[in-house]
């Protein structure tokens, strides 16, 4: 009697199918290597950016620093000078302490500009309070209060200021 229950006879496709499979686990192996590679180097590259942009940070803020110490200087220097000097001097040396002080910020962008007599705009200016000025337009700035600066588009402050209504004239005539 034969045995029938034995394994066919191997055929020409399973040695295939064993290298086809061996084949693909190696590229398994590879693209996974691969993968943890280049998120190692993503981690490194952030870890570097970020380095560097906190490094390019410190450095812009001494430089401002170094920048703005002169006027520090001559500050200090207006005030010990002061009380042994007339108040005409005195005062010519803050005027151009501040001169001097406002060139520093335009020269990093930071502006402010005459705004008395244009319109109040609520994304620039915070309007602390309001005049009657028949001669101006309505909803012109009247006064600076305190100066606004901009650096670009950018609001670094918003101007304080008194805005003119005319609608409180209106009103009063009309007896509201």
């Amino acid at each position: 009697m034969s045995d029938q229950s034995q394994d066919p006879p191997p055929t020409e496709q399973e040695p295939n199918v064993s290298i086809e499979s061996e084949a693909l686990l190696n590229d398994l192996a590879e693209q996974k290597d691969l993968h943890l590679r280049l998120a190692a180097d993503f981690e490194n590259f952030k870890r570097r950016s970020r380095q560097e942009s906190e490094a390019r940070a410190v450095a812009q803020k001494e430089s401002f620093i170094i920048e703005l110490l002169p006027v520090v200087d001559n500050l200090e220097r207006a005030l010990a000078a002061g009380a042994s000097r007339d108040s005409a001097q005195f005062r010519q040396g803050v005027e151009m302490t501040l001169k001097q002080l406002k060139q520093l910020l335009r020269q990093h962008g930071v502006e402010s500009g005459e705004i008395v007599g244009k319109p109040f705009d609520p994304h620039q200016h915070e309007a602390l309070s309001q005049g009657h000025d028949p001669a101006q337009p309505d909803h012109v700035i009247l006064e600076v209060i305190q100066c606004g600066y901009q650096r670009g588009t950018n609001v670094v402050r918003p101007a304080k200021v008194v805005v003119n209504d005319l609608t409180l004239a209106r009103s009063a005539r009309h007896g509201r």
